[in-house]
């Protein structure tokens, strides 16, 4: 079965006063998600503004993967599959 769609993605930065926040949203076509992401800047750290972006945008790029595998483990088990089996514990048992 071939499959082809494409998401749409933008990611929006805004920085004031050495902290750089973003906001990433993915539009999938059914669904609408948004990550967020933070950085901070030391005060005696050197002002570059483009490393604070790279931060702020990866977070919140991490924040929508992190949504994502959710919705679908969710999804998943709405289907009745069932996941890998349990790690045994490490350890002598008890």
């Amino acid at each position: 079965m071939s499959h082809t769609v494409e998401w749409k993605v933008r990611l929006y930065l805004f920085e004031e006063g050495g902290t750089t926040k973003a906001r990433a949203v993915i539009d999938t076509g059914t669904t609408v998600l948004t990550g967020h992401g933070t950085a901070h800047r030391n005060p005696a750290d050197t002002e570059v503004p483009e490393i604070g972006d790279e931060l702020a945008a990866g977070r919140a790029i991490q924040d929508l993967g992190r949504q994502l595998v959710e919705i679908a483990e969710r999804d998943v088990e709405g289907t009745g599959a069932t996941g890998p089996d349990p790690r045994p514990a490490a350890g002598w048992s008890m």
